[in-house]
């Protein structure tokens, strides 16, 4: 099985401090940082675009897995390229053309995710599993952070993990929303090997990072 990671979102982090707070990440022992890009149209929310990641880019060398809740995607993929995102996660339904969208990820030398809603068919990505590095599956309706983790969605980690050991292929499974210490494991255990968590990293056990990392790892 894949090394547990983690990917704290700073969608919980002090907006005043961005720059400190991806250090203290870094310090604590994530992975890689979790940026979500909302536009208040494709979600009910608007957060940060690829001005903020680039100037972010300085204060780590930790990858920076962005998650684009925005539509059209296809048109903005270059911008968070040359942003500095290392990992970039789109949604099936915010592309025309989802085979295009990803071979457009790829010629730009980068990871490429795809995002399942809670409410989003496994059959979208089935057959381009072999061509993605990594799906992640919400497990909560995206556009917020703090809300409650939705348990039906590890049958679809469970279906995933299935033909990823079938298939013998080599994509990340990762999970976003509402990530605790109590189910985490269960999401783990499913078959996830990278866990999102914003709320749980910043706020648990009085905001020390590296404790509620190392939690979530051993979970």
């Amino acid at each position: 099985m894949k090394k547990i990671k983690i990917s704290p979102s700073i969608l919980s982090a002090d907006f005043g401090q961005l720059g400190n707070e991806i250090k203290r990440l870094e310090e604590g022992g994530a992975d890689m940082i979790h940026v979500d890009v909302m536009d208040g149209h494709f979600v009910p929310n608007l957060t940060m675009g690829a001005p903020i990641i680039r100037a972010l880019r300085q204060y780590t060398r930790l990858p920076f897995d962005v998650h684009l809740m925005i539509s059209p995607v296809h048109k903005y993929i270059q911008d968070y390229s040359d942003a500095g995102a290392d990992i970039i996660t789109i949604h099936p339904e915010a592309t025309k053309d989802l085979k295009n969208s990803i071979q457009h990820i790829k010629s730009l030398n980068k990871k490429v995710g795809v995002s399942l809603n809670p409410k989003t068919k496994i059959n979208l990505v089935t057959d381009l599993l072999n061509e993605i590095d990594l799906v992640l599956i919400m497990s909560v309706n995206p556009g917020f952070g703090g809300q409650k983790f939705m348990p039906k969605v590890l049958d679809k980690i469970k279906e995933l993990k299935k033909i990823k050991n079938q298939k013998n292929l080599e994509f990340d499974i990762e999970i976003d929303g509402g990530i605790n210490f109590d189910n985490s494991k269960l999401a783990i255990e499913a078959g996830a090997n990278i866990l999102v968590s914003g709320t749980t990293v910043f706020k648990n056990n009085n905001g020390n990072i590296k404790k509620n990392i190392d939690l979530l790892k051993s979970s």
